[in-house]
């Protein structure tokens, strides 16, 4: 955010000594996300954390959501202009209050980030119970329903925005990945985020999907133990090492952004090249 106080100053004063301020092209140009209201789910770490604090940086107010308080209230203090509203993806009563309170405080909602999921224990599909199958499912594929049905009337009257963070493992197979129902939630997320598009395009609602890689997160964590367990998943990305979190989020920005005003139904990887091979 220094770097862009920096800026900024430095640009006004140019702008002074030229007789030529125009303080909306200023923040225009300064920050791409200005007066914006978002909502990012599971943004207490990882993908979201960095997400958020991106967002923010680029001028909107955030709101990020967390099952954990103390997690949520520890995030919330390093993102400027930010909220913690603590919910379980998994219950409606909490999906509806967060989208209530941020309506009641702020009067809008302009972007929705589905970013919160799990990831189960790695098993084959015949040592899965029904009850492992289906919690991974309600996260991962129906808490994403939960929050966007929610936030489409008021998405309606903003012409906002949604971006959905997919991954790779719903793009294609992997040997020895054995992870089918994340797998399998991540493939639906990427069909129904060419669903909304269409479905909500005369709303001007733009929705998107970014599909990453292996990401350097808590989520990822156990399989990156050893400098072996490193190196392995480094030499799986043609670009030679695993993606960082603000990687991802920078693809938010751009789908969040005016910058893609003309872009909806889009699947975005983030990986570096890891589908490609």
């Amino acid at each position: 955010m220094y770097k862009i106080i920096i800026f900024y100053v430095i640009f006004h004063t140019y702008l002074q000594i030229n007789g030529s301020i125009n303080y909306e092209f200023q923040f225009k140009i300064l920050l791409r996300l200005s007066g914006k209201i978002a909502l990012v789910t599971g943004g207490s770490r990882g993908i979201g954390f960095a997400t958020a604090k991106i967002l923010s940086e680029q001028g909107a107010i955030v709101a990020i959501t967390a099952k954990n308080p103390e997690r949520l209230e520890k995030a919330v203090l390093e993102i400027p202009n930010a909220i913690g509203i603590a919910a379980d993806i998994r219950k409606t009563n909490d999906v509806k209050n967060v989208i209530n309170k941020i309506i009641e405080k702020f009067g809008k909602l302009d972007i929705l980030v589905n970013n919160a999921g799990i990831f189960p224990e790695i098993k084959k599909l015949h040592e899965i119970d029904e009850d492992e199958w289906n919690q991974v499912l309600d996260v991962n594929l129906t808490g994403q329903f939960r929050f966007t049905k929610e936030a489409i009337p008021h998405l309606q009257k903003t012409s906002g925005s949604i971006i959905n963070i997919s991954s790779d493992a719903g793009i294609k197979a992997y040997q020895g990945f054995n992870a089918d129902a994340y797998s399998a939630s991540k493939a639906a997320l990427i069909l129904l985020t060419k669903c909304w598009a269409l479905e909500y395009s005369k709303d001007k609602i733009r929705v998107n999907c970014i599909c990453p890689g292996v990401v350097d997160t808590d989520m990822t964590k156990p399989f990156l133990k050893t400098e072996k367990d490193k190196e392995f998943m480094d030499s799986e990305h043609p670009i030679g090492r695993i993606g960082q979190p603000d990687e991802v989020g920078k693809a938010v920005l751009y789908f969040a952004s005016d910058d893609a005003s003309w872009t909806t139904g889009a699947i975005l990887t983030v990986d570096g090249g890891e589908s490609i091979k």
